[in-house]
């Protein structure tokens, strides 16, 4: 994807990420809290059992704190314990409740604070994503725009919510265990953490190779989820060619690819695991035979070794998650940065003064030309005509000759490289975006339509239009009795980009759609083209009589463009004819060699009052 974006250092992407945050910062420190007391819970089980092991059934003297030692010493001190050894028990099951209870707090906040960041991240992209310029999407792919927003934003999701608080849970529970065991015996602390440098050197490494394999497969996932989308959205097309054996065998190769370096990732997850697993039971083991050997040299009691045991099993295991966590916040960073991509995307900005000036019509291109970023190469240039209110513009050319680029630059989709373009007088650059395309319709080549019903797709520019508004429009674009021959009417669905319609249809409801908007300014960019001549005709019949203001009509027929007020004739980028329709067929040029053509092919269905 071309974002034509710088992305920020790491620091500041986490940084971001944490000001995104803002809302579920609370549920964070809970889940810290809860996190520490649950692992402080799950160090007093052992130092139970040992001191049940030493200090009751044996004869070692009881270790406990001042306040805990008088208050055994009044139930009856070790004789009630040895005879009571429930309380022992109730002890451990005491501690084991708290501990339960804190690590269910701790998933639960945890889980508050994962959803609610994933959220605001998802608004925050979906912001950036519907406020970036046209020419940001036109250069971004669908599918890995998709894929970023889903399984990027679930990645970072299950890091934050299962693996940022593990750091500081391991942390913790590395620190405790050692100052515990470190005064009761500094040789048997020596070996219950001995392999403990050769796991974390592994995990570092492990998540090095993460970092490199998660990319690869981050992308291909992002490619695979781009070819679905577009073979979904595009599957009339592939029907109509009788392409899906081909279709088939190219997402068959590209899933093949994603199950390739899928499975070097999972390899080296499992050898990591593996390995980590055979690190962690020698550890335990070493800690076992050397404490067995030691208390039986009398060096440590039988209680310690129990302690000792049970400690390197609790370090040693969340030591070995240290890989995962590395691995899963190296597979996040990836994950972010590629959002970043997004949220660092630039942001229509107001290039003038945002102005909201009383629009009538009248409209001014002077000596504008166009380019586009990538391309060295204008596509329009010195660009000159003048329209007044009412009046209707038509304009004709070949593909590629820039027709749709020219409205596209009335709809400040795209600024010109030089010149102006005013509106009543203003400079569109000084006039507010979203003021600007309120005050002029457009029905664009490629209807869009969404999986709405057709009453709610046609008054998708004015929510506040009546039944009767929508229903005139639709009157107007001719559509008013195809749409109530439906079973449900104006309420019935349209299927996803409007496939249950023809691309007539599709055409006269994006048409109805516009005129629902009342705007001064009306650009129908060859938006006639999938319907008949006779319905064509019916349209602008209809259109004249409604009295759209200013219009505009890109139009590769002569019968759609030949009352307009004004025709230009655009080639190469350049308006090498303009005048009125009796005015260019007497001219040698492009215009007269296609009213030859046309008159040859349509005469005998030209008629209808036109625009």
């Amino acid at each position: 994807m071309n974002t034509k974006t710088i992305p920020r250092s790491r620091l500041s992407r986490w940084k971001g990420l944490w000001n995104i945050a803002k809302g579920s910062r609370l549920a964070c420190v809970v889940a810290i809290f809860c996190t520490a007391v649950a692992a402080g819970a799950s160090y007093l089980t052992p130092l139970v059992v040992s001191f049940t092991v030493d200090s009751v059934i044996d004869t070692q003297p009881m270790k406990l704190p001042s306040g805990l030692l008088h208050l055994v010493e009044q139930w009856g001190g070790r004789e009630f314990l040895m005879a009571n050894l429930w309380v022992c028990a109730l002890a451990v099951l005491c501690v084991s409740a708290v501990n339960g209870l804190f690590t269910y707090l701790r998933g639960r906040y945890a889980a508050k604070m994962g959803e609610g960041i994933s959220r605001s991240l998802r608004n925050r992209l979906f912001y950036c994503l519907s406020h970036a310029p046209y020419s940001w999407h036109k250069a971004s792919q669908t599918g890995d725009l998709i894929q970023r927003c889903t399984s990027d934003v679930d990645t970072v999701r299950r890091f934050i919510q299962n693996q940022l608080i593990q750091v500081l849970r391991t942390i913790s529970m590395a620190v405790v265990a050692i100052s515990i065991m470190l005064p009761i015996s500094a040789p048997l602390t020596v070996v219950a953490v001995c392999l403990l440098p050769i796991l974390v050197i592994f995990s570092f490494v492990y998540s090095k190779g993460v970092q490199k394999h998660f990319t690869t497969v981050d992308e291909a996932e992002g490619a695979l989820t781009t070819a679905l989308q577009e073979n979904l959205t595009g599957m009339r097309v592939v029907r109509a060619f009788a392409r899906q054996k081909q279709e088939l065998e190219k997402y068959t190769a590209l899933n093949k690819h994603f199950r390739k370096v899928s499975l070097k990732l999972n390899t080296l997850m499992a050898l990591y695991w593996g390995m980590s697993d055979c690190i962690g039971y020698l550890q335990i083991a070493l800690v076992l035979v050397s404490g067995v050997f030691m208390a039986a040299s009398g060096q440590v009691t039988t209680g310690n070794v129990i302690l000792f045991t049970s400690y390197a099993g609790m370090l040693t295991f969340p030591m070995r998650q240290l890989g995962r966590i590395l691995a899963d916040l190296v597979m996040a960073d990836v994950a972010l940065g590629r959002l970043e991509e997004i949220l660092a995307a630039p942001q229509e900005q107001e290039p003038g003064k945002a102005l909201r000036p009383a629009i009538q019509g009248n409209i001014d291109f002077e000596q504008v030309c166009f380019g586009y970023e990538d391309d060295h190469r204008e596509v329009l240039h010195n660009i000159n005509f003048s329209v007044k209110a009412g009046q209707t513009v038509g304009i004709l050319g070949s593909t590629g000759a820039g027709k749709s680029t020219l409205v596209h630059l009335l709809q400040r989709l795209y600024l010109p490289t030089s010149g102006r373009i005013l509106l009543d007088g203003t400079d569109i650059r000084d006039i507010e975006s979203q003021y600007l395309r309120s005050n002029i319709g457009i029905v664009l080549q490629e209807p869009f339509l969404f999986s709405r019903t057709i009453g709610e797709n046609i008054s998708l520019a004015n929510p506040q239009a009546t039944p009767e508004e929508y229903c005139g429009a639709a009157r107007t674009a001719c559509i008013h009795d195809v749409i109530t021959s439906f079973q449900d009417g104006y309420e019935t669905m349209v299927g996803e980009r409007g496939v249950t319609l023809s691309g007539g249809q599709k055409q006269r409801v994006a048409i109805a759609r516009m005129l629902v908007q009342n705007t001064p300014v009306c650009i129908f960019d060859d938006s006639l083209s999938a319907v008949d001549a006779e319905t064509d005709a019916s349209i602008r019949t209809a259109l004249a009589a409604r009295n759209t203001g200013t219009t505009f009509l890109i139009s590769h027929r002569i019968s759609t463009l030949r009352q307009a007020d004004l025709i230009l004739v655009l080639e190469k980028g350049h308006i090498v004819q303009q005048g009125t329709h009796d005015q260019l067929a007497q001219q040698e040029g492009l215009y007269r060699r296609i009213c030859l053509i046309q008159n040859e092919l349509d005469e005998p269905q030209e008629g209808g009052d036109a625009v």
